[in-house]
């Protein structure tokens, strides 16, 4: 609510933004950590199953997965972008680019779970809020991709 609420003051009233609470850096290096964690982790497990697989996954979730995994390759880029992520977001290098590499990902991630298999969705979602809060965070370095 409080990036709408930004926004709307910075843009339609023309007044400059506030320092909100929220965007205290320490918070933002702790969200920053926990969105490289998971990505690190969930990422790595998908090339090594160190993880224990979801039991019951329906079967739509079932074929999907398994369509990625016949390609050959796209499964592995997945797991890729989001271990070159998740060492981006640690390491704070690069923290904009890393945002737009997984945005797509961490998308699909809540799109799967919404269409294909309800159950776990709550970690799609808080990841995508924390991937949110990073933007706004670092809109200024999205700005210029906005201009005219």
């Amino acid at each position: 609510m409080l990036p709408i609420v930004s926004y709307f003051y910075c843009y339609v009233l023309h007044i400059k933004p506030l320092k909100h609470k929220i965007m205290n850096s320490k918070l933002i290096k702790v969200l920053q950590i926990v969105l490289g964690l998971a990505m690190l982790v969930f990422g790595a497990n998908k090339f090594f199953n160190f993880l224990p697989a979801p039991e019951g996954m329906p079967e739509g979730a079932s074929n999907f997965m398994g369509a990625m995994m016949e390609t050959g390759y796209l499964f592995k880029l997945v797991a890729l972008v989001e271990v070159i992520t998740g060492i981006l977001f640690l390491t704070n290098k690069w923290v904009p680019l890393a945002l737009v590499l997984i945005a797509p990902v961490l998308v699909n991630i809540v799109l799967f779970h919404l269409f294909l298999a309800m159950a776990g969705i709550l970690p799609g979602i808080v990841l995508t809020i924390i991937a949110i809060i990073l933007f706004y965070h670092h809109w200024s370095a999205f700005k210029p991709l906005f201009k005219s």
